[in-house]
């Protein structure tokens, strides 16, 4: 008796762990379109970072034109400042 209530339970036991692997995998196809899936975001990603990664060198190329502009504009601008800060020889009288 004991040995036929032992098989039978390990039968009922093996019918469930069967029922519970089939109930929690997913089927083969879904995983092809989910790596497909992946792959197109993936590759979204990458051309995304190509381009943030383009407008950072622009953006630092342009930086890079700015101080240029600056330091050419800054000779000019210390020859100009001495004359403008200069006062009148003689102040008016009220």
């Amino acid at each position: 008796m004991n040995s036929d209530l032992l098989r039978k339970l390990l039968v009922a036991g093996a019918a469930v762990a069967a029922l519970s692997v089939a109930a929690c995998n997913k089927p083969a196809e879904k995983t092809g379109d989910a790596a497909t899936a992946a792959t197109t975001s993936a590759n979204t990603a990458a051309a995304a970072a190509d381009t943030a990664q383009n407008a950072a060198a622009t953006a630092a190329d342009a930086a890079a034109d700015a101080n240029k502009a600056d330091a050419a504009a800054k000779p000019a601008d210390a020859a100009a400042a001495p004359a403008a800060a200069t006062p009148p020889a003689t102040p008016e009288k009220k």
